[in-house]
């Protein structure tokens, strides 16, 4: 019986220890720091479409639809998506790219002012190339654009929720 006693004892001490680090999993913003928003974005680019449908899911901000109506205007200046060889083999066939994708973005209250200056997000992939599979490493160039776009929306939502207003 005593035996069970320290075994009972031993496990509750050792969730009270993990418990008591303050440790989290990273999660969905709850709040960012504005009531409504309006995004400006580049045309012929998702990444506006995408921004408003992860703040509208995430967040208890409200996204609008006109700029008047707005507490804050997130206006994404660019997105710009780029490929550099990365390596060539030794008959100069391209073996490696290198996938770029950068966003810029700045934040403006009600009145034009900034509040954010031009911030710039950039991230990269390798895509490693064969000529005999171009049709398949094409499809995975656009997976990995649209990954890295999905990246840099958290990324800025996450920049948004750390503003202290």
């Amino acid at each position: 019986m005593k035996l069970n006693q320290q075994k009972i004892l031993a496990a509750l001490l050792m969730l009270l220890l993990l418990t008591a680090c303050g440790f989290q999993l990273r999660g969905q913003i709850s709040a960012l720091p504005f009531k409504s928003m309006y995004i400006d974005a580049p045309d012929g680019h998702t990444i506006g479409m995408d921004l408003e449908r992860t703040i509208g899911s995430s967040s208890t901000t409200k996204v609008v639809t006109q700029r008047a109506e707005a507490e804050a205007v997130l206006q994404v200046i660019s997105a710009v998506g780029e490929r550099r060889i990365l390596s060539l083999s030794g008959g100069g066939r391209v073996r490696e790219f290198i996938l770029v994708y950068r966003v810029v973005y700045r934040l403006l209250d009600q009145q034009g002012i900034e509040i954010v200056k031009n911030t710039e997000i950039s991230l990269m992939r390798n895509l490693p190339f064969l000529d005999a599979q171009i049709l398949a490493k094409e499809a995975e160039e656009q997976l990995l654009y649209k990954d890295m776009q999905s990246d840099a929306i958290q990324q800025i939502i996450w920049r948004l929720a750390a503003i202290k207003i």
